[in-house]
């Protein structure tokens, strides 16, 4: 795990870091999930094949959540306590900017109620569900800092970017490197 880049909010921190998202030990980690939390591939396939099926089971359970929506389980046997399914929107559907901007706000509200301190989020939508990498970096970092900045009270200390592959991770480190430069 290698820390690319950080970025102070107040006394919160924005961190950009790259590598397997389920090895990161924090409160929560963020599953790009489908309305149906069904974890087959992916991120989402990882998360259970690592954790465990209980997190499958736990979704199971909760059975459906609609897209721009977020829900929690367990984490089973990864190093973070929960795991939070986001549903973004697939490219094509329609509004897919202002569904991905609900998801990232869904999951940090979700956390925030939760009274966790650090949560470590993928590149949502960026993969199988064809949301193009670029708007995905702006919109995830941008509403972080949206939601930190309107929300100072909050539980999190700690807004994680985790990005296994360098092209996406290079559509990340340019929106860092606009948060240092005040653009």
């Amino acid at each position: 795990m290698k820390v690319i880049q950080e970025h102070k909010i107040g006394n919160k921190t924005l961190r950009l870091v790259q590598g397997d998202i389920t090895e990161r030990d924090v409160d929560a980690i963020v599953n790009a999930a489908n309305s149906h939390l069904q974890h087959g591939g992916g991120v989402a396939g990882a998360i259970v094949k690592k954790g465990g099926n209980i997190i499958q089971e736990e979704s199971d359970r909760i059975g459906f959540t609609p897209v721009g929506t977020a829900v929690l389980t367990g984490a089973g046997r990864l190093p973070s306590k929960f795991v939070i399914h986001a549903v973004g929107p697939r490219m094509g559907e329609g509004d897919e900017d202002g569904k991905l901007k609900n998801a990232v706000q869904s999951t940090l509200v979700l956390a925030n109620e939760k009274n966790l301190r650090s949560i470590s989020l993928p590149a949502i939508s960026s993969g199988i569900f064809g949301f193009p990498k670029d708007r995905c970096a702006r919109i995830l970092v941008g509403e972080s800092v949206l939601f930190l900045k309107k929300h100072t009270d909050v539980s999190l200390d700690v807004i994680e970017f985790c990005i296994y592959d360098e092209i996406t991770l290079g559509h990340f480190k340019k929106e860092f490197d606009k948060l240092h430069k005040g653009t």
